[in-house]
């Protein structure tokens, strides 16, 4: 892939350069030249128009020449472009995947411009689509960008406020929004040399949040001392650039959460994760068009697909007996010495009766199987 970031580099630098000199920038220079020429020293006309010919023919030339070089480079990049992709990406996609779920599908779209604050596009594609975007939903994403917006701003307010009112909700999630915006005010009014009320700011805020966040609170008091040289000090990680972004994040992240929906647009979620396992889908439709054979498990792929750790939702445990992945019909199950395998494997062992006492895996301890527990991951 950089070998083809490198070409395209080289392929805009070299448009931009002609856009820099404009051709028809330089045949109107040519030109007026010429009229200079012609109007200082009318008797030169003759020559003066021959001249002017050779210098168009020559700047046209030179034009041509360049377009020719960037159209021959654009051809070269998209054979090479086709060349390293030939994969079929129709081969790893399942034309059946939406049959009879179209409802659902456009309703994510729907509510994937409404999550993005594209609301004026999510109600009409809802109207098309002959959907009814709740009301409820609408207005609380729209006071979600009106806080973002104004913490774009450096305004804590509105986020301030309604964390306040959220309290109890963020507590129960073990948020720590509520207090690191209260902390992000204290370091703008130390910022604005606004010592007095910082430390009455700090007094009036931090009271509550004294137990959970000592040592912070602690550290924000000291870093007064350095406020004049705080980059160059042990508290210079107060000030980070990427602060302000992380409480967006944090507070976008909270605010889904006590709405019941997850950070991220289902639909963005989706898309990535069908895009991180695309090559491994073909790779694996291409070898079994080879062999001419089909994958006939359910809700299960012969390949692992790795990705990123946030678009990670499910219980990914495998047996150690059976090396099965665990399933909703077939979950983990912990025994008495804290070991875990699948439920079907702690059938075979106790041999389908509950009173029949086996010896775990791996260990020399005996359980019985009424005796495990679920384990929900």
């Amino acid at each position: 892939m950089e070998s083809f970031i490198k070409d395209y580099d080289k392929i805009i630098k070299k448009q931009r350069t002609l856009e820099t000199n404009d051709p028809l920038d330089r045949l109107i220079a040519v030109v007026n030249e010429a009229k200079e020429k012609i109007r200082e020293d009318p008797s030169s006309v003759t020559s003066s128009l021959a001249t002017l010919g050779k210098s168009i023919k020559t700047v046209s030339n030179g034009i041509s020449e360049e377009q020719k070089e960037i159209q021959s480079s654009l051809s070269k990049y998209s054979k090479a472009i086709d060349k390293k992709f030939t994969a079929d990406m129709m081969a790893a996609i399942n034309p059946l995947a939406f049959d009879k779920k179209e409802n659902i599908l456009r309703s994510t779209i729907a509510m994937h411009f409404i999550r993005q604050g594209n609301f004026e596009i999510g109600d009409t594609f809802a109207k098309e689509a002959g959907l009814t975007v709740p009301d409820s939903m609408r207005h609380q994403f729209m006071e979600m960008f009106d806080i973002v917006a104004a913490l774009k701003e450096d305004n804590l307010e509105p986020a301030l406020q309604w964390a306040t009112r959220h309290r109890s909700g963020l507590e129960k999630r073990s948020s720590t929004l509520e207090f690191k915006l209260h902390r992000q005010r204290y370091l703008q009014l130390l910022k604005n040399h606004q010592v007095q009320e910082a430390i009455a700011y700090a007094r009036k805020n931090f009271a509550y949040f004294g137990n959970r966040h000592t040592q912070e609170i602690f550290r924000l008091m000291c870093s007064i001392i350095y406020m004049n040289h705080i980059k160059t000090s042990p508290y210079a990680d107060l000030i980070a650039p990427n602060t302000n972004a992380d409480i967006q994040h944090m507070f976008t992240r909270d605010f889904c959460s006590l709405i019941g929906l997850s950070c991220d647009s289902p639909l963005y979620v989706s898309v990535t994760v069908g895009t991180q396992a695309m090559p491994t889908m073909i790779k694996m439709a291409s070898i079994m068009k080879a062999k001419k054979t089909e994958w006939s498990q359910q809700q299960e792929l012969p390949v692992e697909i790795n990705l990123t750790d946030e678009t990670k939702f499910h219980s990914i445990f495998a047996c150690p007996v059976s090396k099965e992945q665990a399933t909703e019909e077939n979950p983990p199950m912990m025994m008495e010495c804290g070991h875990v395998i699948c439920k079907e494997s702690l059938h075979k062992l106790c041999r389908g009766s509950s009173n029949v006492r086996f010896k775990c895996p791996y260990c020399p301890q005996e359980s019985m199987s009424f005796h495990a527990k679920n384990v929900y991951f």
